[in-house]
């Protein structure tokens, strides 16, 4: 009697994804942050297109790193992951600091460095 579940060759249909598929991903992903951090005025917005980019990052880096059979890929990974973390953490840090001085989070309104 067989079994069938994971592993079995009758019971799972598996469709093998190749790299392209991975790289077009990541690229659509990437264009998509691009354009809301390029359209956006709202600095919230804007960190979240950069979000976006930093993800598609780590889908390339996790992609290659699979169809090379490299543990360094995943590691890195991890490290972009949290890096991406703090990034937000200070991004949104700086926003509320932004927001209680001058009242807005859009990013045309701001002239905090200016001379």
């Amino acid at each position: 009697m067989t079994k069938l579940g994971l592993g079995s060759k009758l019971g799972s249909m598996e469709l093998p994804v190749g790299l392209e598929a991975y790289v077009i991903l990541a690229a659509a992903l990437f264009v998509i942050g691009l354009f809301g951090v390029v359209t956006r005025r709202n600095t919230v917005g804007i960190l979240l297109g950069i979000e976006l980019m930093l993800n598609a990052v780590n889908i390339n880096v996790v992609a290659f790193a699979r169809f090379n059979g490299d543990v360094a890929g995943f590691v890195f990974t991890l490290f972009l992951i949290s890096i991406t973390v703090a990034e937000v953490a200070v991004g949104l840090a700086l926003v509320i600091l932004i927001f209680r001085i001058r009242r807005t989070v859009m990013a045309d309104h701001l002239d905090l460095l200016r001379g």
